[in-house]
């Protein structure tokens, strides 16, 4: 069985957030917890709320116990792209794309 927990719309870049995530696919859930805890990455610490509440929903919902479960499926997808915009040189406009992320983690027993 498995259970999963979704975050949309976080402001930070997928690029950013898939070094993060691709530490933790397919490791048990008390490991990747210790190894998101000790990362200094901003994305690490959103990753990790993620993680929280796919546990928590697999505990809650499903009955399972949490030395059980392992990281089974996680990615992150673009999501909404803000533009906004600076005075760049001879008057131009210079564009900023401020890039949001959806982050899904599913976590599954062993089973």
């Amino acid at each position: 069985m498995e259970a999963r927990a979704i975050a949309k719309g976080v402001r930070i870049a997928p690029r950013k957030a898939r070094l993060v995530i691709d530490l933790i696919r397919g490791k048990s859930v008390s490991e990747a917890d210790k190894i998101l805890t000790n990362m200094n990455k901003e994305a690490a610490r959103v990753i990790k709320k993620v993680l929280t509440s796919a546990v928590a929903n697999a505990e809650n919902n499903l009955n399972l116990k949490k030395e059980d479960l392992i990281v089974s499926t996680c990615y992150v997808d673009e999501g909404q792209t803000m533009k906004r915009f600076k005075i760049g040189s001879k008057g131009r406009i210079d564009p900023i794309k401020k890039r949001t992320s959806h982050i899904t983690i599913v976590v599954s027993d062993n089973k």
